[in-house]
């Protein structure tokens, strides 16, 4: 069992810039890519970013590439998002997500996570 704490949204303007953070519980952290997701009022829920284990692989959605970067810390069971140069479009409940993948390259489908954190609002005023 893996439970997750998402912290680091709030309130920024456009152009500016926002780190979440996902604190996982738990002893195999390493052993879990983890992902985030938004999911803005009347949209459905998107998949922004993914990590493998080793940080060796990642994912992003065009909309957020150069942008956003996905990171992980596995001394601290924590993983990051670091959020530049925001838009309006960026507001969203953001979530992250673990996926047990073993110490493999795997990077999960959207649909393959298990666990999920409560979210955090990020609001991106113009």
């Amino acid at each position: 069992q893996v439970q997750l704490v998402e912290s680091g949204g709030g309130l920024v303007q456009a152009g500016g810039s926002l780190r979440l953070s996902c604190a996982a519980s738990g002893r195999t952290f390493s052993s879990y890519a983890m992902g985030w997701f938004r999911q803005a009022p009347g949209k459905e829920r998107e998949y922004v970013a993914a990590i493998t284990w080793n940080s060796g692989h990642t994912y992003y959605v065009d909309s957020v590439k150069g942008r956003f970067t996905i990171s992980r810390d596995n001394a601290k069971n924590t993983v990051y998002l670091q959020m530049n140069s925001l838009k309006p479009e960026d507001t969203a409940v953001y979530y992250c997500a673990a996926r047990f993948t073993g110490y493999s390259d795997y990077v999960p489908s959207e649909r393959d996570y298990d666990y999920w954190g409560q979210g955090t609002q990020v609001t991106v005023s113009s």
